[in-house]
């Protein structure tokens, strides 16, 4: 099995597995709760494995909505007092360093935004994102890697807990919807679908640029 090299395994974009929590489904007007990133990284078995995990809560941007029926589905106070939260810019800030600490170690060009459903975590992403005028954003702003799609490929369920569990990976219902754990259990399934491709099928070899026009 050739090296894995996170530089070249996705061209060149460093997977980085996110998980939001919010206020409701619409990006532009409802809060972001929560967001959580987990690193991905390489052991010394040449296997993708999830790395460092950073969080954070994060206050209602100022006119937000908050849909109840959102708040009592993921049991989140966003405004109760030990939440700690930081407004939307400091949030996304803390979030970003360390991921672009990571492009650059691995010689990557950019992160590119790992989810189950990834849209939606990258939508409000990208909302925080314009509301805080953040100019140098880590991630593609709009290429994603969906574990809904991995996973109904892979294991023929497209719901995170299934998915989860066919995958013999350790699931704690009580533990779900937030945004750490169902970032490092997204992290988890996205690493063992891609060892299995790997180790089952082959890691892809990187096609000269003649053979890339062609």
């Amino acid at each position: 099995m050739n090296k894995i090299d996170l530089a070249t395994r996705f061209r060149g974009f460093l997977p980085v597995v996110v998980d939001v929590e919010t206020a409701g489904f619409d990006s532009k007007k409802d809060a972001l709760l929560e967001i959580a990133a987990v690193m991905i990284t390489v052991d010394d078995n040449n296997q993708l494995v999830t790395g460092e995990t950073h969080a954070c809560h994060v206050e209602p941007f100022k006119g937000a909505n908050l849909d109840e029926a959102a708040l009592a589905f993921n049991k989140i106070d966003p405004y109760h007092p030990f939440r700690m939260a930081l407004n939307e810019p400091d949030a996304l800030n803390k979030i970003f360093k360390p991921i672009r600490q990571a492009v650059k170690e691995h010689q990557c060009t950019r992160a590119i935004l790992v989810g189950h459903n990834a849209f939606f975590d990258l939508g409000f992403l990208n909302a925080a994102v314009e509301r805080s005028g953040i100019k140098r954003n880590p991630f593609h702003p709009f290429s994603n890697f969906d574990t809904v799609s991995l996973a109904g490929l892979a294991y023929q369920q497209t719901v995170l807990a299934r998915a989860v569990r066919v995958a013999e990976i350790e699931w704690d219902q009580s533990e779900a919807h937030s945004a750490i754990y169902d970032a490092q259990k997204t992290a988890e399934l996205f690493c063992k679908i891609v060892n299995r491709w790997d180790a089952e099928i082959g890691a892809p070899t990187i096609p000269s640029t003649k053979q890339e026009i062609n």
